[in-house]
């Protein structure tokens, strides 16, 4: 990767491109900047912004722990190095009191900062770009509102080439298309037609259902709401080596880079596909994080208690039509060698003596409290990174206003070798009539140090 990099980087001093020849190139097909106008804020429109920023998550990225909400300096790791987040505070100095609207809006629709520098993609503009300019108004109109906090930005840690805007101006040339200019007109969080006024643009995220006039508008909220502020393909889609999201591979699952945790295929009813659930299980899983069929940890459970459980419920349902429609991975039967007799004997008394208590003898769980393992797809995974990470650090579902004191798992990180999580993780995978691959003990090193494969 470093390599592909270094060859593009040195080939462009070659050539006797520099970095303002890449941002030049970058600025083809951008909708020209307006300047000089002023957003008239009304409580109305705040009151919209912050439902839009909770809609998106932003506090989770712009706000570090116990500081301020929305001033920044959170760390987000990637393969590359680390990108802190920037201030989001009225603040003049530090923060984006001197922003104007349609300058914000540039920072979400292509990726650029006041200045016109260019935007590392941990900012998910390749989402953001598909949020009306109506939608982005809100939420400037409503990070106005804030307390300013006087905080600098920290200066990224990334390592060269990455910290230059000449390879991130090869990698938006190469990975990134800005969406079509948009209107005033916008999906209101009262479900309307996001299509309306011509604001709505087709759908840039490859392998999603089109946005046709045929569909409903509750169906094209949700696409609006999944797809821009929402960034779910930017954890539900794998990765190339590069760090941009494959488009050929759009909702089928991939390894968080860094986190390394497995957000599973929204396409695949073996994995988190929707489907075949009623829609109102699925707006109880966004709402709550619990629903008949599963429940959600990890990341996910972070989405939900800061994000999801404040959507409107015709938001909620409009998300839920939506990945319900999502065009579904055909299943594919994978020979699965039977583990040893001496593995899943060994995971059977870790199980006995560990888990049983609460998932019960026959992995049924208990209902309303601690969740089934038998049948339980989350368990079965292709990738088992999740269930060991789980026995690891222990599963807590997010505290919700429909689930307020839901019930935790504790860590066994410190309780058992790794040998001991490996041969419990594949007896819970093989138990009950489950059937799924042995997990070894490097990957349970490797969930244990955090480490990717």
């Amino acid at each position: 990767m470093k390599r592909i990099l270094w060859t593009i980087s040195s080939t462009m001093a070659a050539l006797g491109l520099g970095a303002a020849a890449v941002v030049a190139l970058n600025l083809r097909g951008e909708a020209p900047l307006t300047t000089g106008e002023t957003l008239q804020s009304t409580p109305e429109l705040v009151a919209r912004g912050a439902y839009l920023a909770r809609a998106g998550n932003c506090m989770a990225c712009h706000t570090v722990q116990g500081g301020a909400p929305y001033a920044g300096g959170r760390g987000i790791d990637t393969p590359f190095g680390v990108i802190h987040t920037s201030n989001l505070t009225p603040d003049k100095a530090t923060g984006i009191g001197h922003w104007s609207a349609a300058e914000f809006w540039r920072a979400l629709h292509n990726g650029r900062s006041k200045d016109g520098r260019l935007l590392y993609p941990a900012f998910p503009y390749t989402s953001y770009t598909q949020v009306t300019r109506e939608d982005s108004d809100a939420i400037y109109a409503y990070l106005q509102s804030l307390p300013a906090v006087e905080q600098a930005n920290r200066p990224h840690a990334l390592r060269f080439p990455y910290n230059t805007q000449a390879a991130l101006g090869v990698w938006r040339a190469l990975f990134f298309t800005a969406g079509p200019p948009q209107g005033k007109k916008a999906a209101t969080s009262g479900g309307s037609d996001p299509r309306s006024g011509g604001a709505w643009g087709p759908s840039l995220v490859p392998g999603a259902p089109p946005h046709e006039s045929t569909q409903s508008a509750e169906y094209n909220r949700g696409a609006y709401l999944v797809n821009g502020l929402g960034h779910c393909a930017a954890c539900h889609t794998p990765r190339n080596a590069l760090g941009a999201s494959s488009q050929a591979q759009a909702f089928s699952g991939g390894l968080i880079p860094v986190q390394n945790w497995y957000a599973p295929a929204l396409n695949a009813a073996a994995e988190a596909g929707v489907a075949q659930w009623p829609v109102e299980d699925v707006v109880a899983l966004l709402k709550t994080g619990v629903a008949p069929q599963g429940s959600v940890t990890g990341p996910m459970a972070e989405v939900v208690f800061r994000s999801t459980q404040y959507l409107s419920d015709a938001d909620a349902q409009a998300i839920a039509v939506y990945l319900r429609a999502l065009p579904q991975q055909a299943p594919t039967a994978a020979a699965v060698a039977r583990p040893s007799a001496a593995t899943l004997a060994r995971g059977g008394k870790v199980y006995e003596q560990h888990c049983a208590q609460c998932h019960g003898d026959r992995g049924e769980g208990q209902p309303g409290a601690f969740p089934a393992l038998a049948g339980n797809r989350a368990v079965v995974l292709q990738d088992p990174t999740n269930l060991v990470r789980v026995v690891l650090q222990g599963g807590y579902l997010p505290a919700t206003a429909g689930n307020p004191r839901p019930h935790g798992m504790p860590p066994f990180m410190q309780v058992l070798g790794d040998e001991d999580v490996a041969a419990v993780s594949t007896f819970v995978r093989n138990a009950w009539g489950n059937q799924a691959g042995a997990v070894g003990t490097i990957g349970v090193y490797r969930a244990r140090e955090r480490r990717g494969s």
